[in-house]
């Protein structure tokens, strides 16, 4: 009895108005939902709920929403309403068809439901109920919403160029003491459920099914660069190299004034990243307090990753999305996002210390990149080192 109830709940959401769809939203979509809702008896007894109940929360979107307050808005979304209004001014027009056609479901509504997504760890039944509508709507409205956030990233996510690079080596030297640096680089796993395909391609160094995303930070937290990393075992290095800094590397012209990016050992050293002495307990004073002041500087986009997955929890443990081609939008949508809280300066405070995943030493060691200017790198972190003002060490 409780499967036969979930199984028409699970009908009667592919029997919703079809004025949600759009012309290139395909039956590809309702087998994910379907796919979604038969993965085992939890997701059916929430959904035998779902359907044996009136949603408390019919009116949520209409009444309840605009009755809060600035900081009760944020933390249901993450944002405060000016934020929020600014995103719907970007992309409003981008979530309404353009051609005649029925109802649909407003742009403001498609936001919030996306913002509620990315923002929580909630299943779909309980965003349906939330925001009152069916499964099918609620997957395609955010899949709508990623999509036209990942279409802002080359305005929101850019590479620093004349007056702003002065400012991002002034911050990042008043941080750490490290000089004639523009961005710190790192990367984080995003954990995806296991691969039905080829589950052995996915497994990362650490056990988990990851994607793997890599950022360039500036010193306050903004992402400069973002390569979000196909499904595989890449670390760091692998990642580099897939991504389009591998060119920008290279080209002094994006690195003016001998300035560099620090980042782990795994990238290597190269004249434009600089990365720490390797630590083989015979390290000179000197050296113990370039790896130092590197170590604070380097910090910056470990602190940019906990903020993004903080504000962005969708990120932060498993990312329930089994089309691994929609993954990536998503990710870089919270990348977009993230950036334009801080350029709005909608900060939001880390709660306690949270932890981000992060590869392990032993992974980084495994994969170098080598370059013909070695030479030059070490002469230039030489350099750098004997003129660092001395720290505790």
């Amino acid at each position: 009895m409780e499967v036969d109830v979930a199984l028409m709940c699970v009908v009667r959401t592919f029997l919703e108005p079809s004025s949600y769809i759009y012309e290139d939203e395909n039956a590809s979509i309702l087998q994910l939902i379907m796919e979604q809702d038969l993965l085992g008896i939890a997701d059916t007894v929430s959904i035998t709920k779902d359907c044996r109940r009136i949603p408390e929360t019919e009116d949520y979107v209409e009444h309840i929403i605009p009755s809060l307050s600035s900081a009760q808005f944020k933390s249901h979304f993450q944002m405060l309403p000016s934020t929020f209004e600014f995103i719907l001014d970007e992309i409003g027009e981008k979530l309404i068809r353009t051609t005649d056609g029925n109802e649909m479901v407003p742009a403001d509504k498609q936001l919030l439901l996306s913002l509620w997504r990315f923002a929580t760890t909630d299943s779909y039944s309980s965003i349906n109920q939330r925001f009152n509508v069916g499964k099918g709507t609620a997957v395609r409205s955010v899949r709508r919403v990623a999509r036209a956030l990942r279409e802002l990233s080359t305005k929101y996510i850019v590479w620093p160029t004349g007056d702003r690079i002065q400012d991002i080596v002034d911050g990042f030297s008043c941080a750490s003491g490290f000089p004639d640096t523009i961005g710190a680089i790192g990367g984080t796993h995003i954990n995806i459920p296991s691969s039905k395909n080829n589950p052995e391609t996915s497994v990362n160094q650490k056990n988990h099914y990851s994607i793997q995303l890599q950022a360039v930070c500036d010193h306050t937290r903004l992402f400069t660069h973002v390569h979000v990393g196909n499904v595989s075992s890449d670390h760091d290095a692998r990642a580099f190299r897939l991504s389009t800094l591998q060119e920008y590397i290279n080209d002094s012209n994006q690195f003016p004034n001998n300035t560099h990016l620090i980042g782990d050992a795994a990238y290597g050293l190269h004249q434009h990243l600089m990365v720490p002495y390797p630590d083989n307990e015979s390290l000179t004073k000197q050296q113990k307090n370039y790896n130092l002041c590197h170590s604070s500087g380097k910090m910056m986009i470990q602190r940019a990753f906990a903020l993004l997955k903080e504000r962005w929890r969708s990120l932060l443990h498993i990312l329930a999305i089994s089309r691994m081609d929609f993954t990536s939008d998503h990710i870089l949508a919270c990348c977009v996002l993230h950036n334009i809280c801080l350029l709005k300066r909608d900060e939001l405070q880390l709660q306690g210390q949270m932890i981000v995943l992060d590869m392990e030493e032993t992974e980084l060691q495994k994969e170098k990149i080598e370059y013909d200017d070695k030479n030059v790198a070490e002469a230039k972190r030489n350099n750098i080192c004997a003129k660092l003002c001395m720290r505790n060490v």
